[in-house]
């Protein structure tokens, strides 16, 4: 049986890793007395999988992991088990059951949504909304993107879903794939370019706010649900 378990991370835990959040959950996973299913071979370990690493420094309210176990009472037991065991900074937002042949989140993972927020005081950018705006019509952003073996050059725009300005905050919908993939201090930085401000990545919050599947069929429009819901 898999589940899908939602939860959030924020405070003095978004400087935790990675590597270092899969295994506080799998001794979470273990105190909870859960009926983890494990591997099988000489060095069996906990079936889990997040759906998309998040950047140190990064809190988000929407991260996701599967699990996989042999039995269970209730989602809502399993949530309340699992925060029983939590640390401050990590809490466990929902559980769902899934179908056996859905996806696993890793590679269902489309799109994710971010809030930038200054961390005092608010972007010092006039008219910052009329400043997206103008940021998100220009036909190309170009993007040279540099990896181990090549350079890359690529058009920002066709990963920016969508852009804006909320309450003092910058909202944006971007490319979470595999193949996609676009970094929301990355379009900040462009669009600090456009707009002539002198903003460093250290001075904002990036929060996520959810992570998205999308279950259009090929060549049909977007349609981006939140990975909890996926079937």
């Amino acid at each position: 049986m898999k589940v899908r378990i939602k939860f959030a991370k924020y405070g003095a835990m978004k400087f935790i890793g990675h590597l270092d959040m899969m295994r506080f959950f799998q001794k979470a996973v273990r105190r909870a007395e859960i009926d983890v299913k494990y591997s099988e071979g000489f060095s069996p370990h906990q079936i889990m999988s997040f759906a998309a690493p998040l950047g140190v420094g990064i809190e988000s309210r929407g991260e996701y992991m599967d699990l996989e176990v042999l039995s269970m009472s209730a989602p809502e037991d399993m949530k309340d088990a699992l925060n029983r065991v939590m640390v401050e900074g990590v809490e466990v937002l929902a559980v769902n059951v899934l179908p056996d042949q859905t996806k696993n989140a890793m590679a269902s993972v489309a799109a994710a949504s971010y809030c930038l927020q200054m961390k005092e005081g608010g972007f010092p950018v006039d008219d910052l909304s009329g400043k997206i705006r103008q940021f998100y019509e220009q036909d190309h952003i170009p993007y040279t993107k540099e990896t181990k073996k090549s350079v890359i050059e690529l058009d920002l725009k066709q990963g920016i879903y969508e852009i804006g300005a909320q309450d003092g905050a910058i909202h944006m919908l971007v490319d979470a794939s595999s193949g996609g993939n676009i970094k929301p201090t990355v379009v900040f930085e462009k669009f600090c370019a456009f707009a002539g401000c002198d903003i460093s990545a250290s001075d904002i919050q990036v929060t996520r706010l959810e992570t998205y599947t999308n279950l259009a069929k090929e060549g049909e429009p977007r349609q981006l649900v939140p990975l909890l819901l996926q079937n």
